[in-house]
């Protein structure tokens, strides 16, 4: 995708498939558990995990968006965080 969508433009598909999942779980929540509420286990579980995973994607999508590419990248976000909180440094030992 980074081919296709020039590197910065990735997030984009992040938040449609974020978006896509969450609807679908609202969508497969509202019509209920059906007649024999037989396949309810399997339901609930599918609907949490579609719940989950459009979380995940979104996660994601944040990340790609604020320009985070690469682990490098992410540990110098963390870095930042760290300083920003104004936490002790960790000992290593």
């Amino acid at each position: 995708v980074e081919e296709e969508g020039g590197g910065d433009e990735r997030w984009r598909w992040w938040a449609g498939a974020s978006s896509a999942q969450l609807a679908g779980g609202i969508a497969w929540y509202r019509r209920g558990c059906g007649e024999s509420g037989a396949a309810m286990p399997f339901k609930a579980f599918a609907i949490a995990t579609l719940f989950v995973g459009a979380a995940a994607a979104a996660a994601a999508s944040a990340v790609v968006a604020s320009g985070v590419h690469s682990v490098d990248d992410m540990k110098l976000v963390g870095a930042r965080i760290h300083r920003w909180a104004k936490a002790p440094p960790r000992e290593t030992s």
